[in-house]
C-alpha cells in the first residue's frame, strides 16, 4: 500500500467551505481522477483519507494537509495534477510527496496566520499588539458544543506583529495587517481568539470582519521560531532511499548490490 501526502489551499470564496464540504468535494475528485484508493473495512467502507488540523470555516489557507492510501503505485506529481484538475478553483492541490516517515499530524506544531483588518490604522493595531503581548495571561471565551469555555489566548502566541497593508487603497481607508505565529495547543487557540484578546486588552474592535489566512503550518524551529515544511522529512527520505518504482533489480543496482548469478557477461 502506498501513502501519499498532499498540501492544498482554501482560497477566495472557497474559504467559507466547511471541512465536511471539503471532504465531499475531495472524495468526488478522487473518483474523477480514478485514484486507486484503499478502503476501510466494515459495512460502510470509506476511502482511507486522513485529514490533519483543518482550518476553521471562514478562514483561508495556503497550507492544509491530508494523507491518502492507495492500492496501486502512482507518481505523486502526476497524482497532484490530476486531483488539482478535478477540484474547483480555490481548492488547489499544491504539493504531493510519497510518505516515507510516520507522524505527519505530530509535525504540525504551529501555524503562521495573516489577519487583515480593514478600516483599522496600523498605529492602532500596533498599540493593541503591544498591550496584548505585555500581558502574562489573556482570558477569552468561546462557545463550544459543551457551552461557553474560558481559556488563555496569550500563552500559545509565539509572535504577533502589525504593519500597514501593502499597496495603495483606492478608497483611502486605513488597513492593518497582523502576522501571528501560534503554537498548536489544547484547547486550540485560533485567530479569532487572539482578536477577542486584542479587544479585551486594548479595545481593538474592527468595524468589518477580519480576513484571516493561514500561510503555513508545520514543525517549529526552536532556535529561530520559524514554522518549517512538514513534508520535508518525506522528501529527504525519498532522496536517501533507493527507488522501488522499477522493481527489485533497480533497488539492488541503486544500493550497489552484486548482480544475480547468470547476469554476468561470458
Amino acid at each position: 500500500m502506498q501513502r501519499i501526502r498532499l498540501r492544498y489551499t482554501k482560497r477566495g470564496r472557497l474559504r467559507f467551505t466547511s471541512h465536511r464540504d471539503f471532504q465531499r468535494a475531495f472524495e468526488r475528485a478522487l473518483r474523477r481522477a480514478e485514484v486507486p484508493m484503499a478502503y476501510s473495512a466494515g459495512f460502510t467502507p470509506h476511502p482511507k483519507v486522513s485529514y490533519a488540523n483543518a482550518a476553521p470555516t471562514g478562514t483561508g489557507s495556503e497550507a492544509e494537509y491530508l494523507e491518502i492510501a492507495l492500492t496501486e503505485h502512482r507518481d505523486p506529481a502526476t497524482l497532484r495534477e490530476l486531483l488539482d484538475e478535478s477540484l474547483p478553483a480555490g481548492l488547489d492541490v499544491t504539493d504531493a510527496v510519497e510518505a516515507h516517515t510516520s507522524g505527519l499530524a505530530d509535525r504540525l506544531e504551529a501555524s503562521v496566520w495573516e489577519i487583515r483588518l480593514d478600516e483599522v490604522a496600523a498605529a492602532a493595531a500596533q498599540s493593541a499588539v503591544e498591550a496584548f503581548l505585555a500581558e502574562d495571561e489573556v482570558l477569552v471565551e468561546r462557545r463550544t458544543k459543551n457551552g461557553m469555555r474560558s481559556f488563555d489566548a496569550r500563552a500559545a502566541v509565539l509572535s504577533l506583529q502589525a504593519a500597514d497593508c501593502p499597496g495603495d487603497r483606492p478608497d483611502g481607508k486605513a488597513c492593518a495587517i497582523l502576522r501571528l505565529v501560534v503554537r498548536h495547543a489544547t484547547p486550540a487557540v485560533r485567530p479569532d481568539d487572539v482578536l477577542s484578546g486584542l479587544r479585551a486588552t486594548a479595545d481593538l474592535a474592527p468595524p468589518v470582519p477580519a480576513a484571516v489566512t493561514r500561510l503555513a503550518q508545520g514543525p517549529l524551529d526552536a532556535e529561530s521560531g520559524a514554522v518549517t515544511d512538514p513534508l520535508a522529512p518525506d522528501r529527504d527520505a525519498a532522496l536517501a532511499a533507493p527507488s522501488t518504482a522499477a522493481g527489485p533489480r533497480a533497488a539492488k543496482a541503486a544500493s550497489g548490490a552484486s548482480p544475480a548469478a547468470g547476469d554476468g557477461t561470458a
